[in-house]
């Protein structure tokens, strides 16, 4: 069996690039797009990026230099990004089914089996390819490690005489790219590892490459350390994840639009959340035995408080009308009149299988009620995938909208919302 040889396809300032695609008039243009609530600065265009802003600025004190160099400001518009993401896993699927979504903007190809004579041409035929049918511009890093071609998609991106790709299978380049790149660029250095390793007089890549495994154990901590000299030494210690890899839980989470002391919204949006938790989980064929809440004040107001709560559930489900009924208890349990919450967030874990049920000697598990509750979800599913996602939704989901988050400058979803469609005019 061939050794891996990794291709990453890092889409470029991906947010910001996906706003373009129905506007290219904003193509060379300062862009920036903001977080829940417009707060802060969670993408940025190259130009805006030229401009200084930092990731993570807060909006309100950049909206001086905003105005002064005009700079494009869009609410974060994730049905849009996720919608874009999926299209371009789908032409990397075509290439081969050896593929890792590692993010939303990147994945990992293992191409080793693919018979491709000329990899720096292959790279800039992607690259064309993804461009040309989605829109979005995309950088290819390709070495045998994933540490390497990660290092190898990120010179691509920033430096334009690459045209967008970068080959590491030669020694001497790749060893050459290795002492130009400061430590802390490196994939699980960071800025904490940096300053320590410096003092030690450990500056580069490179000079990490050249410790023994023991040294970088020693060094850099455990098997990571280890694993970190072998990958930028070419050897693969990091295998691909196969698409679809079961998650162990399914989180989901918001600030609030406008703090609340209302239990109706708090609910609301707990709802929402357990909604869509519950349909990616029978997607997958499983079901849950554990759900969780976390419901927290405004960290950045006077006398910050959390709240959490957990329960194992006697019969896995993955009913959505249950597990919100379960989720809104636990609320109810945790809510004290008058307090501002300010965030929610669901979680639900302990998947098993449901394609059987387990029974239990104290007759906890209702054979009978498993069956109906996955009927009656196969049923609300069917109707969801024929006429919308909230063709049938659970009263509690729709009590307050006041907990969604402001999204004033948000962009149109052209790929996913029927009303909101690009349109074409086309004048004769």
């Amino acid at each position: 069996m061939s050794q891996p040889l990794f291709a990453l396809i890092d889409c470029n300032n991906f947010f910001a690039s996906c706003e373009q695609v129905f506007r290219p008039a904003l193509v060379g243009q300062p862009l920036v797009v903001l977080s829940s609530n417009d707060g802060c600065v969670v993408a940025r265009s190259a130009e805006a990026r030229a401009l200084k802003i930092p990731m993570g600025a807060p909006a309100f004190k950049y909206k001086d230099l905003f105005k002064q160099h005009g700079v494009q400001q869009f609410s974060a518009n994730f049905e849009l990004y996720g919608d874009i993401s999926r299209r371009i896993t789908e032409i990397l699927t075509s290439i081969t089914p050896r593929l890792e979504v590692y993010s939303i903007d990147e994945s990992f190809l293992d191409i080793s089996q693919l018979d491709i004579k000329d990899y720096q041409a292959w790279a800039q035929h992607v690259r064309k390819t993804i461009l040309q049918w989605v829109g979005v511009p995309v950088s290819i890093g390709i070495a045998p490690s994933k540490t390497l071609a990660k290092l190898a998609s990120e010179h691509a991106k920033r430096k334009p005489e690459l045209q967008g790709t970068l080959v590491l299978l030669d020694e001497e380049v790749r060893d050459s790219y290795l002492r130009a790149l400061p430590i802390e660029e490196i994939w699980g250095i960071g800025w904490r590892l940096g300053p320590r390793l410096r003092s030690i007089g450990i500056a580069t890549a490179y000079d990490i490459a050249k410790l023994s495994p023991v040294q970088g154990r020693k060094l850099i901590g455990s098997v990571h350390g280890e694993r970190m000299v072998r990958e930028l030494n070419s050897q693969t210690c990091y295998p691909l994840e196969s698409l679809g890899s079961e998650q162990k839980m399914i989180s989901a989470s918001r600030t609030f639009g406008n703090d609340t002391d209302q239990s109706s919204v708090v609910e609301s949006a707990l709802a929402n959340f357990i909604a869509r938790a519950s349909q990616k989980l029978r997607v997958s064929n499983r079901a849950a035995t554990r759900v969780a809440i976390y419901v927290t004040t405004d960290r950045h107001k006077p006398g910050y408080r959390t709240w959490s709560k957990e329960v194992i559930l006697d019969q896995p489900t993955a009913d959505t009308g249950t597990l919100i009924s379960v989720a809104n208890q636990m609320f109810a349990e945790l809510y004290e009149p008058g307090v501002q919450y300010h965030r929610a967030m669901s979680l639900i874990s302990g998947f098993v299988s449901d394609t059987q049920l387990q029974t239990d000697l104290l007759g906890f598990r209702d054979v009978p009620t498993f069956d109906r509750s996955k009927q009656r979800m196969a049923a609300v599913d069917s109707i969801h995938g024929r006429y919308g996602r909230q063709t049938l939704y659970y009263g509690t989901e729709k009590l307050a909208t006041s907990w969604q988050p402001r999204k004033s400058i948000r962009s149109p979803r052209y790929t996913t919302s029927w009303d909101e469609l690009p349109r074409v005019i086309i004048k004769a």
